[in-house]
């Protein structure tokens, strides 16, 4: 395994360990004019477990699979987190979604990204 820096010709970057010329070991990419990070592991081009930053603020911190969210992760997005597991990018299975500005909540089971099945929700104004 060898390390080094690629720019893209986007005007994103990488730097961090390689393996037959893909991305592997650590490493940090940057989207074009720095908008966008991801910094965590890799294994032969795709992410393996780290952070993911969007231009906006947005965050997800947790585990991938073939470039897509999966396994245990947590995703900041605006005044919202969601803690739980995720299938192929969507959230899956079960998992917590609560607002960060109200007592706002959803405990439960998720169907690609939605609500859907068991939980227990939590209205703005503390109702269930």
């Amino acid at each position: 395994m060898t390390g080094g820096r690629f720019d893209f010709a986007d005007g994103g970057s990488y730097c961090g360990g390689w393996e037959d010329g893909k991305a592997h070991g650590h490493g940090i990419c940057t989207g074009p004019k720095g908008q966008g990070e991801y910094s965590g592991s890799w294994a032969h081009g795709f992410e393996v477990v780290g952070v993911y930053t969007w231009p906006s603020g947005n965050t997800y911190q947790g585990y991938w699979t073939q470039g897509k969210r999966h396994g245990l992760g947590v995703e900041t997005k605006g005044r919202w987190c969601y803690r739980g597991e995720w299938t192929h990018g969507f959230k899956g299975r079960y998992g917590l979604r609560q607002s960060l500005s109200s007592p706002a909540r959803y405990e439960g089971t998720w169907s690609n990204g939605l609500q859907d099945g068991y939980g227990v929700e939590t209205y703005g104004d503390g109702g269930e």
